[in-house]
């Protein structure tokens, strides 16, 4: 094996996020010097994320989560990437998730600088001002993937079940009640149950993300013409691994 095949084969196992699936593309067709100069890509194009679709984008992110979940990430250049993103962005994905510290969604997908939207609030709740964000990611910036991300023994899941009363969190948590009733489990029904969290975490995925469907036409009408996905998904805190389902 020469040098040179060596050097790409290098390139395309440190490929970034969204880039790798334009350089596996076009590496037999246009040969290895634009396969490795779309591999060190410092931050992705316009034209590279155009290319993509909905499944591809959906696809990379859980591959990107295997990386992260079994310790093979990538080693991202983020100040190559800060630089090269500092004149314009194309993001590919817009994901709305839980402030929970413990579940950074670009890390556990082992995404770059550019490469997603991000909406964190307790209990990833959508509400108006969450919902005109998305309609910019999609609509204006041309994300693809609008993906709702929960995660397993949430704080704020916990206090929805418990019903607790504080401040402005009150008005919040009354956004997981639906969940809370609409979750069928068969067991104790309490936040000491992480079972019963969990299952209502996911219906509270299922809820919001139906919400978002309902409560945006613009959302509404690019996914029905199939520019855009509104996916939903469960972090496992414990094991790293993420659970994308419709």
């Amino acid at each position: 094996m020469s040098v040179q095949s060596t050097a790409c084969e290098c390139a395309v196992d440190r490929r970034r996020f969204l880039s790798a699936s334009i350089a596996v593309g076009t590496a037999g067709i246009v040969g290895s010097a634009a396969l490795s100069e779309v591999a060190f890509a410092a931050a992705m194009t316009k034209a590279q994320r155009d290319k993509l679709t909905p499944d591809r984008i959906l696809a990379l992110m859980q591959k990107g989560n295997r990386r992260f979940s079994t310790g093979q990430r990538q080693d991202h250049d983020y100040l190559a990437q800060q630089r090269k993103s500092a004149s314009g962005q194309y993001p590919a994905a817009v994901i709305l998730s839980c402030i929970d510290s413990r579940a950074p969604a670009e890390t556990i997908m082992d995404l770059g600088i550019g490469d997603t939207f991000n909406a964190r609030v307790a209990g990833n709740v959508a509400n108006d001002d969450i919902l005109g964000s998305m309609e910019f990611a999609c609509k204006v910036a041309g994300a693809k993937v609008v993906l709702v991300m929960g995660h397993t023994a949430c704080g704020a899941i916990k206090g929805a079940i418990d019903n607790v009363q504080l401040g402005n969190l009150t008005g919040l948590l009354a956004k997981i009640h639906p969940a809370v009733e609409a979750t069928q489990y068969q067991g104790e029904r309490s936040a000491k149950n992480y079972g019963f969290v969990d299952a209502v975490a996911r219906k509270n995925v299922e809820l919001t993300a139906a919400d978002i469907q309902r409560r945006s036409t613009v959302l509404a009408d690019l996914e029905k013409s199939g520019a855009i996905k509104i996916v939903g998904s469960m972090y496992n805190l414990e094991t790293g691994a993420l659970d994308f389902f419709a």
